[in-house]
C-alpha cells in the first residue's frame, strides 16, 4: 500500500508546473530588454526599437513589446528570440492581447490596428484622433478618443472564429475634456479625464455611461484623475496619488472618501503587494529617490527608502516575497525581501532601467 502512495504520489508530482519567474527591464537609452534570472542578470534584448515607456505583456507563452515608435514586437519569453514586428504608426501608445488578436491604440495616425497573434495586419479603424485607453471585454475591444472626447466599443462579430472582425458597436460622445487613460474594473471602463474634474464610467454589460466626481477631505474635489495606471484597487479600498498635492487619497470601493495618507513627495505611482497587505507609492521632482510602503489596514507609512538615483518602477514578485526597484541613474535594479524589508540584492550593469516585467514561465 506504501509503494502505491508513493507511485501515485510520484506521477502527480510529475504532472504539476511549476511557475518560474523571469524578469525583464526596459532599457530606456540602449532600446533593450534586460532579463533577470534567479537574482542574477542573464542576459540582453537589444535592438527593440525607441524603449522610452516601452511596455511589455504577456499573454499563455508569447510575450509582446510596444516601442513609443510604433513597433510591436512579438517575443519568446522562454528563448528571448524576436518571432516578428510590425510598425503600426510613428507613436503608438498601448495595446492588449486578446485571444486571436492584438488591438494597438496608436497616435499620430490617428488610429486603431488589429493584428493577428503572430502581427499580421487584418483591420486599421481610423478615429481621427489620438487614442487611449485600450481595454478588451468579452468580445469588446474598448478605448478612449483623446481629440475627440468620446469612448468608442469595437464588438467583435466572429468571436469563435480563426480571424476577428472588429466593428464599432457603440460610442459615447461628449463624456469630458481629453481622456488621457482608462481602467477595466470587474465590467466597468473607467476614463480618467485630464481637464474636465470628473471621471467616466461604462457599464459594459448595459451599455450605460455615467459621470463620477471623486472629493476628499471637506468635500474638496480632485482636480483631475488622468491616470489609473497609478492607481491601486485591492481589496475594500481605492488608492489615488493625489495630482500636485503629498497625499495618496483613499476610497472605498463605491469612491465614498475614507481618508488622505499624507506622504513625503508628489506620488506619481502606488502598487500594492499581492496580498493587499501593502503598497509601495513613487514620487517625482526632489523625492525621486524615495519609495516609502503603506500598510493598508492601518493606513499608515511603515517603511521608507532612499535610493542613489530615480526610482522610476517597481513590480512586486508573486514567487518570492521580493520587491524590485528600478534606479536608473545607478544602472541598477534593488531587490527587497518583503518579510525582513532588508536589501538582498543590488543587480549592477542594467543601463537606464524603467519599467519592470514579470513572466511566469512554465
Amino acid at each position: 500500500m506504501k509503494l502505491l502512495h508513493l507511485l501515485v504520489g510520484t506521477a502527480l508530482l510529475s504532472t504539476m508546473v511549476f511557475a518560474k519567474e523571469k524578469i525583464f527591464v526596459v532599457e530606456r537609452e540602449t532600446s533593450s530588454l534586460a532579463v533577470i534570472e534567479d537574482e542574477k542578470l542573464t542576459g540582453k534584448m537589444p535592438k527593440m526599437h525607441n524603449m522610452n515607456h516601452g511596455v511589455v505583456k504577456f499573454e499563455g507563452k508569447d510575450g509582446y513589446l510596444i516601442s513609443r515608435d510604433g513597433y510591436v514586437v512579438w517575443f519568446d519569453p522562454k528563448t528571448q528570440k524576436n518571432l516578428a514586428e510590425y510598425k503600426t504608426s510613428k507613436s503608438a501608445i498601448g495595446f492588449v492581447i486578446g485571444r486571436n488578436y492584438v488591438a494597438v491604440a496608436n497616435y499620430d495616425d490617428k488610429s486603431v490596428d488589429i493584428l493577428s497573434r503572430s502581427l499580421e495586419p487584418i483591420t486599421k479603424i481610423k478615429t481621427g484622433s489620438k487614442n487611449v485607453g485600450i481595454k478588451i471585454y468579452k468580445e469588446y475591444i474598448i478605448f478612449a478618443q483623446m481629440d475627440n472626447d468620446k469612448v468608442t466599443v469595437l464588438k467583435d462579430h466572429t468571436p469563435k472564429g480563426d480571424k476577428p472582425d472588429f466593428k464599432i458597436f457603440k460610442e459615447f460622445e461628449n463624456i469630458g475634456e481629453m481622456p488621457f487613460d482608462a481602467m477595466i474594473k470587474d465590467n466597468h471602463y473607467i476614463v480618467g479625464l485630464f481637464i474636465t474634474k470628473q471621471f467616466g464610467v461604462v457599464d459594459l454589460d448595459t451599455m450605460q455611461f455615467s459621470a463620477i466626481k471623486i472629493t476628499a477631505a471637506n468635500n474638496k474635489q480632485v482636480l483631475k484623475v488622468p491616470h489609473f495606471g497609478f492607481w491601486s484597487i485591492g481589496g475594500d479600498k481605492v488608492f489615488i496619488p493625489a495630482v500636485g498635492d503629498n497625499k495618496v487619497l483613499v476610497y472605498d470601493r463605491d469612491f465614498k472618501f475614507i481618508k488622505n495618507i499624507e506622504t513625503e513627495g508628489l506620488p506619481v505611482f502606488t502598487s500594492l503587494s499581492p496580498d493587499k497587505k501593502y503598497m509601495a507609492v513613487t514620487y517625482s521632482g526632489k523625492k525621486f529617490p524615495v519609495v516609502q510602503i503603506i500598510d493598508t489596514t492601518t493606513l499608515k507609512i511603515v517603511q521608507r527608502f532612499e535610493y542613489d538615483g530615480k526610482v522610476l518602477h517597481l513590480r512586486w514578485s508573486k514567487e518570492n516575497p521580493y520587491l524590485y526597484i528600478s534606479i536608473n541613474d545607478t544602472n541598477r535594479v534593488v531587490i527587497l525581501e518583503t518579510n525582513s524589508w532588508k536589501e538582498v540584492k543590488s543587480i549592477a550593469n542594467i543601463e537606464k532601467p524603467s519599467g519592470i516585467f514579470i513572466y511566469e514561465e512554465q
